[in-house]
């Protein structure tokens, strides 16, 4: 597998719509076994511990469940405990606490944002949403609670084709992610849908021309890639899948060499997998624009450490909660999306050829 690097963090900014409460200090002295005093404090304090398959693998061993958006989005439908920490962006935080209004929802840091979600500011989308008068909305479920609340459905990369068909007849707004969309539109041969034009600073940043030129190095190598990747990208791979599709792809292919395209968290499932099973792969992290840059790694996800997982058990902040009008208002769509996924999520998942 391709060696990964590290670089310095960015300073994402933190939702409108979340109430923030102060930061714990992080001068604290630390447990010497850090990991057995996190476990230990999920039990005192009757937490479950939710990560997304992008968080570090110290955090991905620790949680109780690990996922992507929808299937982390149908773990909290089933959480039983009091507390929720959730290790991955503010966005999910909040729809699992839409999901659990009476649970105390808490991160390790609220400074774990998202580019999509910032990238559509809820008064901007009210006033693109009133230009489409008489449109359905569907938001991509990387959104804030309030875009949310002004969908008719929430989606994932997981069932975005499936939740668009539920509007084949319709003027349908596509919120937030444009290169999603297009994918979208592409697999239900539409080219009518009205997109918001953002996008995901990891996905965007995987570089067609190197990864024509990586494909001429490994002729074998089968190309797997997220739909949130550009169409150049998109164009050249073998299999577009959410990550769980990834996930599940790169264990199952027949290819000894799999070339990937999307954020590096995955690796790790992967490996963990393939290790289950007993079988050896060459995994290949798809190029990002330069050498320079860690490009195929989420800033935002990475802010997420041991240290804070502890602190925001021990102390239970920062907490995340959402004004009851607008989770009200955003659960409906979430809801929707949680039932019509039920019995055909699988269908989601697309092959490029």
């Amino acid at each position: 597998m391709q060696a990964r690097r590290s670089r310095a963090r960015s300073e994402p900014q933190a939702n409108g719509v979340t109430t923030m409460a102060a930061a714990p200090e992080t001068t604290d002295r630390f447990p010497a076994d850090l990991e057995a005093a996190i476990r230990d404090l999920k039990q005192e304090r009757n937490a479950v511990l939710l990560a997304h398959y992008y968080q570090e693998s110290e955090v991905q061993d620790l949680a109780d469940f690990v996922g992507d958006s929808l299937a982390l989005a149908q773990a909290a439908t089933r959480v039983d405990r009091a507390v929720i920490l959730f290790c991955g962006v503010h966005f999910m935080a909040e729809t699992a606490k839409i999901l659990n209004p009476t649970r105390k929802v808490v991160v390790p840091d609220l400074e774990a944002g998202c580019s999509l979600a910032d990238g559509c500011p809820p008064d901007q989308f009210a006033r693109f949403k009133a230009q489409h008068p008489g449109a359905k909305v569907l938001s991509y479920i990387n959104c804030s609670a309030e875009v949310k609340a002004m969908s008719d459905l929430i989606c994932t990369s997981a069932n975005a084709v499936v939740m668009a068909r539920e509007f084949e007849d319709e003027p349908l707004i596509f919120a937030p992610d444009r290169h999603l969309a297009r994918w979208v539109a592409q697999q239900l041969g539409r080219d009518d849908l009205i997109v918001w034009p953002g996008t995901c600073i990891v996905h965007e940043q995987f570089n067609a021309r190197e990864l024509a030129k990586l494909k001429i190095r490994h002729p074998e190598a089968e190309v797997l890639a997220h739909p949130e990747c550009q169409a150049a990208v998109l164009d050249q791979a073998d299999f577009i899948a959410s990550t769980t599709g990834i996930i599940q792809r790169a264990v199952e292919s027949p290819a000894a060499t799999l070339i990937v395209a999307t954020e590096d968290g995955v690796f790790y499932q992967i490996e963990k997998k393939l290790a289950e099973q007993r079988k050896t792969k060459t995994l290949i992290q798809a190029p990002g624009m330069d050498e320079s840059c860690a490009c195929n790694r989420c800033p935002f996800m990475r802010l997420n450490t041991l240290e804070k997982l502890y602190l925001a058990l021990r102390d239970l902040r920062p907490e995340v909660t959402v004004p009851e009008p607008i989770r009200v208002r955003a659960l409906a769509p979430i809801q929707r999306m949680l039932e019509l996924s039920k019995p055909r999520v699988a269908t989601a998942e697309a092959r490029a050829r």
